[in-house]
């Protein structure tokens, strides 16, 4: 049997950019991909913070370094520059996989610059 586990998550980005006539997807820049073990064309969950929205689309990779988190086409219509979204991976593991298996969590600041890396998260509020 397959469980369906987070893999990885970029907690708290801050959205630069809302481009509706986009084709599709979400922009991030490389940099934070790297980071928490995203892939060009892998399937997202991105959730709004400041408003609920929740959606599904796939990455596009953004220039590195620059920071950028651009929600494309339709879903651009859920979001605003400036709000806060999680943007979560997931993969596929067997059960003996899953006992061992450990995210890779980036917090992010107000200008996306990773400020902490986690596995496990603590049920607690980040600051």
């Amino acid at each position: 049997m397959f469980r369906e586990m987070m893999s990885g998550k970029l907690h708290r980005a801050t959205v630069t950019e809302a481009n509706l006539n986009y084709v599709g997807s979400i922009t991030i820049d490389q940099d934070l991909l790297d980071a928490v073990g995203m892939l060009e064309n892998e399937k997202v969950q991105v959730v709004n913070n400041n408003n609920g929205a929740r959606l599904e689309t796939y990455i596009i990779p953004g220039v590195r370094g620059s920071k950028t988190i651009c929600l494309n086409g339709a879903a651009a219509r859920l979001v605003q520059p400036n709000d806060k979204v999680i943007i979560i991976s997931y993969k596929y593991l067997d059960e003996a996989e899953c006992m061992n298996h450990t995210p890779k969590v980036a917090i992010l600041n107000d200008t996306n610059d990773i400020i902490e890396m986690m596995g496990t998260e603590p049920a607690a509020t980040i600051k």
